[in-house]
């Protein structure tokens, strides 16, 4: 027993010294650091001032905001503001539309960088890889006014170039930014062919992480080229796949402002009204900014949870976020 006992105030009697060279060790690994953490600071002010700092105003939704009184100084409401956004049969008509354009971009758009990074991931020849990389990277950095503007350059009813052909075989031209399936089509592919080939960049790193000898291994178990890519290739970015899954989940309700204000037309706005351009055209032109908060604070709800149902499903498959 007196063993027992002095063994035990053995073992705790280190415990301050033990502390004091974890927290020296801390501080010095910090000090190492220090150039890593200037460099990420940049990224961490971005996130405080433009993505924290402003949600504070948000109260404006439960309240009658107008700029003379200011956030703090306008009347509350309560939730008047979302009484009366639901009360508007506009209101439904946009979510609608807004659900409705996210879920289809999301079933075309999601899968095709996948696609594409696993067919770069099977060419040979490094030249022509680095050419088609180069080419489908390209339009990522084009702003969508320029992108806009070649689609309607293409596809504008009296001097689009697509019609200048037609009109040799059909006689006459085809209004494709005017008919809503048509507009549609051409949305998700001019969106697809913008930011297909910068997405497909997470893929292609995970890719490079996939051990060559499994292949090799497959090759001599007689396994071709598509029984390899369902057996080895998506089995080892699914995990990669599943992440940014979850997060274009909750991007649902976000169908973005700049691809659908260049692209609309007033022909076309019962399908391309939208949730941003409701908020820009009631809240920024009309002033009436309590109304649009509420709308931006039911968009991302709606995303909340369904980035946690998601995230939920996942889990179910030992894939989850968190």
């Amino acid at each position: 027993m007196k063993v027992a006992v002095r063994s035990s105030l053995k073992d705790t009697g280190p415990q301050p010294r033990t502390n004091h060279r974890l927290k020296a060790s801390t501080v010095r690994l910090m000090k190492q650091n220090i150039p890593l953490m200037i460099m990420f600071l940049p990224g961490l002010l971005f996130y405080i001032i433009f993505k924290y700092a402003p949600m504070g105003g948000i109260i404006i939704a439960f309240k009658d905001f107008n700029l003379r009184d200011g956030i703090f100084g306008s009347p509350w409401v309560g939730m008047d503001n979302f009484v009366q956004l639901f009360n508007q049969a506009q209101s439904l008509q946009i979510i609608r539309n807004s659900f409705l354009i996210s879920i289809l971009g999301l079933v075309v758009g999601f899968p095709m960088p996948i696609i594409l990074a696993i067919m770069l991931n099977e060419v040979r020849k490094m030249w022509f890889k680095r050419v088609v990389q180069t080419l489908v990277y390209l339009p990522h950095f084009l702003s969508w006014v320029i992108v806009g503007g070649i689609v309607l350059s293409l596809f504008a009813l009296e001097s689009g170039t697509i019609n200048r052909w037609l009109e040799g075989i059909l006689a006459e031209p085809y209004p494709f930014m005017y008919e809503k399936v048509s507009w549609l089509f051409i949305y998700l592919g001019s969106g697809v062919w913008k930011e297909m080939g910068f997405a497909a960049i997470i893929y292609l790193a995970a890719l490079s992480a996939i051990d060559p000898h499994l292949y090799e291994a497959g090759s001599i178990d007689g396994a071709n080229k598509w029984q390899q890519i369902r057996h080895i290739t998506i089995p080892g970015i699914s995990t990669t796949i599943i992440l940014l899954l979850i997060l274009s989940v909750g991007k649902v309700m976000d169908v973005g402002f700049d691809q659908i204000y260049n692209l609309q037309n007033a022909v076309v706005s019962d399908i391309a009204n939208v949730i941003s351009l409701y908020i820009y055209q009631i809240g920024i032109l009309r002033g009436q900014y309590s109304l649009t908060a509420a709308m931006g604070i039911f968009e991302n709800l709606v995303g909340l949870v369904l980035i946690l149902l998601a995230n939920y499903i996942a889990r179910k498959f030992n894939q989850g976020l968190w």
